[in-house]
């Protein structure tokens, strides 16, 4: 996928229909929404399975297999400690969609994450929002990202981890839950060992994934600990890396 979502969407179906007929399957994995990742693949995901939300929900095909359930005593907790920041814009990530607090965001802000989040509504106020709750995902000035980052592993150690791609976007998680878990709840409804995974990263969201999986490509433009996480490295996501690897390997 190149920055801008776009992807050669001929070419991936061709390479998805050789790799069905080599009885392998095709993983989306990201730290975004569900509901953003199955519109980027009209048309195949029922065909598809997807790691989403770092791993805090996960499906395949049809059937979702896991879903994170963060607890309502550590929503009230996360709320009421980015309330004590203001300069956090955050977003609240359910099964049922994501949510923005009235008040405590920009109309802009709401309407840049609707890229990330195709379902997003707004919320009052957080602690009575009805749903199954799945992550936080927290913006913050990106020259503090790991500012925020240290602070929320200090603040919220035994009830979420944070996770980080760079560039100010934090995710709150329940421990033990990013891609790589997501991945190996897949592996064993299939009865596959990681050593028949391969997998493609380029964000410090992506290294337990890289280290689970038996043949891992960091993408060109990664950063350097995501590249030492990785057996190998492949073209950047710009030059269709993961699309001219996957041909490399299913000719």
């Amino acid at each position: 996928m190149r920055s801008d979502y776009t992807y050669d969407v001929p070419r991936f179906k061709k390479i998805l229909a050789r790799m069905k007929e080599a009885g392998c399957s095709f993983v989306v994995a990201s730290g975004n929404q569900y509901y953003q990742l199955r519109d980027l693949f009209p048309g195949c995901d029922d065909e598809l399975s997807f790691v989403a939300e770092n791993g805090a929900f996960v499906k395949d095909r049809t059937e979702i297999i896991f879903a994170a359930d963060i607890p309502k005593e550590t929503v009230r907790f996360v709320a009421d400690l980015c309330e004590g920041y203001p300069e956090i814009q955050n977003v609240m990530c359910g099964l049922r969609s994501a949510y923005c607090e009235r008040g405590a965001v920009s109309r802009e802000f709401f309407e840049l994450t609707k890229i990330y989040c195709h379902r997003l509504d707004w919320a009052d106020d957080f602690r009575e929002v009805d749903d199954r709750i799945l992550k936080f995902a927290v913006t913050v000035p990106d020259e503090k990202t790991y500012y925020y980052y240290d602070m929320f592993r200090e603040r919220l150690e035994g009830r979420l981890e944070p996770t980080t791609s760079g560039h100010g976007a934090i995710d709150l998680i329940l421990p033990g839950c990013h891609k790589a878990s997501g991945l190996k709840r897949l592996a064993k409804r299939r009865g596959i060992s990681p050593e028949q995974c391969a997998a493609f990263g380029d964000g410090g969201n992506d290294i337990e994934m890289l280290k689970y999986c038996g043949h891992s490509y960091a993408m060109a433009n990664a950063p350097e600990e995501v590249k030492q996480a990785a057996r190998c490295v492949c073209p950047s996501n710009e030059e269709d890396g993961v699309l001219a690897t996957l041909e490399e390997l299913f000719p």
